[in-house]
């Protein structure tokens, strides 16, 4: 079980620096900002550098946190909103992870709707 627990944060920890060149990419002047046009969308973010920092600090988390399957959950993150979605298999699951998220310093507000409940989580 220890295993387990130190591959997951060395997945974690090699996720951190994969991050970096989107999170400095994010933050660069295309063409349509600097022409003042800048198509919106609802999944537009006014803080993409932010955003990315979180989505990887929540992944990270939800990987070492025992009884939580942060293999099989996605995380999305906008404006600081949370996305949480895949499956788990008991609600116990789903509040640890959503609680894991709202730890994370920035997040104003998490969006646990994506998650399933129940039998066949992680291939049981």
């Amino acid at each position: 079980m220890k295993h387990l627990y130190v591959r997951n944060l060395l997945f974690a920890a090699a996720l951190l620096p994969a991050c970096a060149p989107v999170a400095l990419a994010s933050t660069a002047h295309s063409p349509a900002q600097e022409s003042g046009y800048e198509k919106s969308a609802t999944t537009h973010s006014e803080q993409p550098g932010s955003d990315t920092w979180i989505t990887t600090k929540v992944k990270a988390d939800l990987l070492a946190t025992k009884d939580v399957p942060g293999m099989e959950l996605k995380v999305e993150t906008v404006n600081g909103v949370v996305s949480l979605s895949g499956h788990v298999r008991t609600q116990v699951e789903a509040d640890r992870a959503v609680a894991v998220a709202r730890k994370i310093e920035g997040v104003a507000r998490v969006d646990s709707s994506g998650i399933t409940v129940g039998p066949g989580a992680n291939g049981h």
